[in-house]
């Protein structure tokens, strides 16, 4: 009996043995990665993390290029003031940023080379009359032949000098800003007066009462507002993706919020110490708020296409990686790897991979960063 018993434990284990050994083992491993890339939500959780949902959207984008620069007043917008003839400055009531009119009094300056220069002309158009006089006078006589030829040319000559020096000083004089035409003996003056010649805005303010200033001197710099001018620093490896008439969306460094519409009306060609080139730009709008000198961020656009689109907000960086929530159901969604292209306006491309589908899947457009968080908070438990 005893020896039975030993006998049929021997074939009990090898049996148990057998099936333990037949028996599949189950593996969980291959189901890991795939619940590792889904988040599921409450109702709850969606509206606290104020989920939105939508399909890609198709829009233009747009390559833009990334540059600097400031404003500046072309050449014939930019005034320098002197005096035709040297003096001390009486009166002056500028300020930089002062606006003028045009014709509008800058300053007023005395010398007696001003009473001087009033002088000789006076002198000079008295002299005239008489050599006019002189000359008719001659001309009758030597039609006469009362006269020589000698004599009449001589003050044919004088006459027609004269007109000459008349009209070289009264030049001299409209230069100081007084009219010739209405000089006279109680109208002479001391004073000069210099008046604005632009409509527009003083600079620089370069003198003071009292102070003797010379033709070669500037007294007052002016800007005309008008016309202003976005001149862009454009490195050289990017030159040719530049063009005439390609639009340049500029704006202050503290107002990235308000643009500036521009145009490239001229590319420079001559390449600074730096591999750089100037690229001047036309605003489409004068604005009184931007001045010379003012530095601008701005952005050219260089390349359009279409492609699908989703929100910025809708991409989220994980690493070294951007990734998309695709909507799996009402409460479930999945983390997918993105290749995104350029971005404009608050939108991103998306460049077509083999785990997005943008013409059909509909993907999480606000609310993903939320996603994100809890996903790996889930990992870490």
């Amino acid at each position: 009996m005893k020896k039975t018993f030993h006998i049929y434990l021997m074939v009990l284990l090898s049996l148990l043995a057998g099936c333990g050994t037949d028996r599949p083992v189950e593996s969980t491993a291959g189901e890991k990665p795939q619940e590792a890339n889904l988040v599921q939500l409450t109702p709850a959780q969606r509206k606290n993390a104020r989920l939105e949902t939508g399909k890609p959207e198709q829009k233009i984008i747009s390559t833009v290029l990334q540059v600097n620069g400031v404003m500046e007043a072309p050449p014939q917008n930019a005034i320098s003031v002197s005096v035709p003839l040297g003096g001390y400055l009486k009166k002056t009531t500028l300020l930089p940023g002062m606006h003028l009119k045009k014709g509008q009094l800058m300053a007023e300056l005395e010398d007696q080379a001003y009473i001087e220069l009033q002088q000789d002309y006076l002198t000079a158009k008295a002299r005239l009359a008489y050599l006019e006089q002189e000359y008719a006078r001659q001309r009758d006589l030597n039609q006469s032949k009362a006269t020589s030829d000698k004599v009449y040319q001589q003050t044919q000559a004088d006459y027609e000098s004269q007109r000459v020096l008349l009209q070289a000083l009264a030049e001299k004089l409209r230069m100081t800003g007084i009219n010739p035409n209405r000089l006279t003996e109680s109208t002479l003056t001391r004073t000069m007066r210099l008046y604005s010649p632009v409509d527009g805005y003083v600079t620089k303010v370069n003198v003071n009462i009292g102070k003797y200033v010379v033709p070669t001197d500037v007294l007052f710099e002016l800007v005309d507002p008008r016309d202003l001018h976005l001149m862009l620093t454009v490195f050289e490896k990017d030159l040719d993706k530049l063009d005439i008439g390609q639009q340049v969306l500029a704006h202050r460094a503290n107002q990235p919020e308000k643009k500036y519409k521009a145009k490239i009306i001229y590319i420079g060609k001559d390449v600074t110490g730096d591999r750089a080139v100037e690229v001047h730009c036309h605003l489409e709008k004068e604005d009184p708020s931007l001045v010379p000198g003012m530095f601008m961020n701005a952005e050219i656009e260089v390349q359009s296409k279409e492609a699908y689109t989703l929100p910025d907000e809708a991409i989220v960086r994980y690493g070294n990686k951007q990734y998309v929530f695709a909507v799996r159901d009402s409460s479930i969604y999945e983390m997918v790897e993105a290749q995104t292209g350029n971005s404009e306006h608050g939108y991103t491309a998306l460049l077509p991979s083999a785990t997005l589908h943008p013409e059909s899947q509909t993907y999480v457009t606000s609310g993903a960063y939320a996603l994100l968080m809890k996903l790996k908070n889930k990992e870490e438990e």
